[in-house]
């Protein structure tokens, strides 16, 4: 398995990360995807990322919660150490807590759709409380090539839909999926495997039975089985697909 989000470098995890990547790779984790998220974290995802070599892989760019006024630093900055990295990302829209700062989110993301553009990478996009502000951006920028992944999916399989009239993206799939009456099961039910992808967004998002406590990679497993549950096909089949589809969107691996 791979978990394409986590943020293995943040504080919750510095009194026992060894063990936390330990457990990881015995639950069946062999890659996982760090998400940048701006300056004042960059030297905890660095030491993250060369403490782990072949384990953690690097995304760059700026996290919409992070741009304010004087985003023009933080997108130098990203731009300045996005060399290695195997996609921009965690980038996107956050309109939930406030919209004070939409516009110049909207600007920080587009032009961080122009890096994926000329660099060839694949996006890891962040959406809350902004889906129509996210659409027209991707319409707005679209390009041959574009892809990437919806991470922490939230919304409906017509938005989904619409996001891929303009790009190829995946689904993140995270912890969300196993709680009770979410309405996330329905829209895994009725999307390709193909179009999957495994996350935890740990520390956060954890799956039931860890739900409220702190999330780790190797909970990915828990994800992967209400997945298979909600499909009625094997884990196997799940743990293979979502796997390859993990290596063709980020690594260019075809196994």
């Amino acid at each position: 398995m791979i978990d394409t989000h986590v943020h293995l470098y943040d504080q919750a995890f510095d009194p026992d990360r060894d063990q936390v990547v330990q457990r990881a790779k015995e639950a069946g984790v062999s890659r996982c995807i760090l998400p940048a998220i701006d300056m004042g974290s960059h030297e905890a995802q660095k030491n993250c990322l060369e403490c782990y070599p072949g384990f953690c892989h690097k995304a760059a760019g700026v996290h919409p919660t992070s741009v304010d006024a004087n985003y023009r630093k933080e997108l130098d900055f990203a731009y300045a150490n996005i060399q290695n990295a195997v996609a921009i990302g965690e980038v996107g829209l956050d309109a939930y807590w406030s919209r004070e700062y939409i516009e110049q989110q909207i600007t920080v993301f587009e032009e961080q759709i122009q890096w994926a553009r000329d660099l060839n990478l694949p996006l890891i996009l962040h959406s809350r409380s902004s889906f129509p502000e996210l659409l027209n951006s991707l319409k707005r920028c679209r390009f041959p090539g574009m892809r990437g992944v919806l991470h922490a999916w939230s919304g409906s399989i017509e938005i989904f839909r619409e996001a891929n009239r303009y790009g190829h993206f995946l689904m993140g799939i995270g912890g969300v999926v196993t709680f009770r009456n979410a309405r996330l099961a329905e829209v895994v039910k009725n999307t390709d495997l193909s179009a999957l992808l495994l996350e935890t967004d740990a520390p956060w998002l954890s799956p039931v039975p860890f739900r409220g406590k702190r999330n780790e990679s190797a909970y990915l497993l828990y994800i992967a089985e209400k997945i298979a549950l909600i499909k009625e096909l094997s884990l196997d089949k799940i743990v293979d697909q979502t796997t390859q589809n993990a290596l063709s969107l980020f690594f260019n691996i075809q196994k």
